[in-house]
């Protein structure tokens, strides 16, 4: 799936909109399936406003390794399911300043007036390379991403993305163990909420410090869209799987996405 470029634009919601909005946690519109463990999310898809240059992010099947002594069988396939979120960025594609590309996949629907401190569980898996650590780092790799009104009563500002960054991942060209955004690696918010905050890109955050930032005595942060990010850094190509909301586990299939209850 190539994407074409996208200008980010911030969202500008009313209270009366965000009032009529269900505040939980989990989408409406992922249902399950008669035993409670399988459904399907049809919301998923490149965010064209928070795109630019020409990324790649499409489902597929694999990535497949061969089981080794350095690859356990576990690591060798996809965490659920035959498939997973393929992600390419480029570092030096575009005219811009910096001159990378970064891709947003996500869903702007599902998520939509969800209470941004009812999160309480987040995290995915990785398909990190070799490769990717020598362009970046052992750091280099794809983040968790929502767009939020954070509702700050010293701030004014209706949007921020609130990111994570993973933590490093030293084993290569295989998948990962399940990384838990609530306890592992940093967050931020971008804008004037990050400076209002002290949780931003310079000085980021614990899940925990992030929340208790946002948790002022004001109206609820609430969130927009939820989804999977990269860019703009390092040269990358991997994939992701199983990405994790609360008790609701999204898994990434060549025929679409797939809901699982979280075990």
């Amino acid at each position: 799936m190539k994407t074409c470029h996208g200008v980010k634009r911030k969202l500008a919601l009313g209270a009366t909109a965000l009032a009529a909005v269900a505040a939980a946690a989990v989408p409406a519109s992922a249902s399950t399936g008669p035993d409670g463990g399988w459904g399907r999310s049809d919301h998923w898809g490149v965010i064209a406003r928070n795109t630019i240059g020409s990324p790649v992010a499409a489902l597929r099947s694999g990535p497949f390794v061969t089981p080794s002594a350095t690859v356990p069988p576990e690591a060798a396939h996809p965490p659920y399911g035959r498939g997973s979120l393929g992600i390419e960025v480029a570092d030096h594609s575009t005219s811009l300043t910096p001159p990378s590309e970064a891709v947003h996949f996500g869903n702007e629907v599902d998520f939509f007036g969800a209470p941004v401190l009812g999160l309480r569980e987040v995290g995915f898996h990785v398909f990190q390379t070799g490769e990717n650590v020598s362009y970046g780092g052992t750091r280099n790799l794809p983040n968790i991403k929502f767009e939020i009104n954070p509702n700050l009563t010293a701030n004014p500002t209706t949007y921020s993305s609130m990111a994570w960054n993973p933590p490093a991942v030293t084993a290569v060209n295989q998948w990962s163990p399940y990384l838990d955004a609530t306890t592992t690696g940093t967050w931020f918010l971008t804008g004037a909420a990050g400076t209002a905050t002290g949780c931003n890109l310079t000085t980021q955050c614990s899940f925990q410090a992030l929340l208790t930032a946002l948790n002022d005595g004001g109206a609820e942060p609430v969130i927009y869209t939820a989804g999977v990010s990269k860019g703009r850094d390092y040269l990358w190509a991997g994939a992701v799987d199983g990405l994790r909301i609360n008790r609701r586990v999204y898994d990434f299939e060549p025929d679409g996405v797939r809901v699982r209850r979280a075990r």
